[in-house]
């Protein structure tokens, strides 16, 4: 669609409507700026926040019945 067009519809709304749509153009202009790309984790960064016990990998004693 060409400006032409647009402004040819836009040319007969009435002043109330004009300001709507120039509120929205706004609107869509915020909108469509680039966000801040997020930060990327680092390899390694939670080294240390993570605990795994030792006894991890035993079978636990609830199904020790069901083991045998």
């Amino acid at each position: 669609m060409d400006s032409v067009h647009i402004y040819s519809k836009l040319s007969i709304l009435p002043d109330e409507l004009k300001a709507e749509v120039s509120d929205f153009i706004d609107f869509l202009i915020q909108k469509n700026k680039k966000k801040p790309s997020s930060k990327k984790p680092i390899f390694g960064c939670a080294k240390g926040q993570i605990y795994i016990s030792p006894d991890f990998d035993e079978p636990l004693e609830d199904f020790k019945e069901y083991m045998e």
